[in-house]
């Protein structure tokens, strides 16, 4: 399967679900983003050591770092491997006195360790095929938003992300193009999601 080297570009607020945030991972080398929703802790994690912020006492994420290094154990790499009614699912590739090996991880903890460790993250074309979101116009010098940006509910008040069956594919596709440009990639890919439900069934 193909590889698709990706990087952290945005962390934003949901709007559609409480206490939790959306990181969008962008293709290095394209213009596919691919939007994946986190829990509040992780999105916070993450926007510290993408800050390179030192915390007084070491968050779950720097101990588990701070144990692999101990250890001698290098992170490799992280790959989001897999795509299973919605639920992204992630692996760590570690080496290990030149034995490489692989341990399960939730994609959010994943990430949150792949920014402390500077490694890089991939996934697999048919992921981004699925889950991905194409911005043609995109420029490819786009600089990460480290900050957990906070999105106004104003962005989404016109349309209930709860009842999209209420709405006319033509609705759905002038609200995706909307939310697309107003940057909240969840509601995004929620949209996204609705549209290749109806075209499949």
């Amino acid at each position: 399967m193909n590889r698709v080297e990706l990087e952290i570009v945005q962390l934003s607020s949901s709007v559609s679900q409480a206490q939790n945030y959306a990181v969008v991972l962008k293709e290095r080398h394209g213009h596919r983003r691919l939007p994946i929703v986190i829990g509040s802790c992780e999105a916070h994690s993450i926007a510290i050591a993408m800050e390179r912020m030192l915390p007084g006492r070491p968050l779950t994420h720097d101990l588990f770092k701070s144990t692999l290094e101990t250890f001698h154990i290098e992170l490799r790499e992280v790959v989001i491997n897999n795509l299973l009614d919605g639920i992204f699912y992630a692996r760590l590739v570690c080496v290990h006195q030149g034995e490489v090996f692989e341990i399960d991880s939730r994609t959010s903890d994943a990430l949150a360790l792949a920014v402390r460790f500077e490694c890089p993250i991939y996934t697999y074309e048919f992921i981004l095929d699925a889950a991905g979101i194409v911005f043609p116009e995109m420029e490819e010098e786009d600089e990460p938003q480290t900050q957990v940006a906070q999105h106004s509910p104003a962005s989404s008040s016109r349309i209930n992300l709860d009842a999209l069956e209420n709405y006319s594919d033509s609705d759905l596709e002038r609200f995706l193009k909307e939310m697309i440009e107003r940057e909240d990639y969840e509601a995004a890919a929620r949209l996204r999601d609705e549209l290749r439900r109806r075209k499949a069934s």
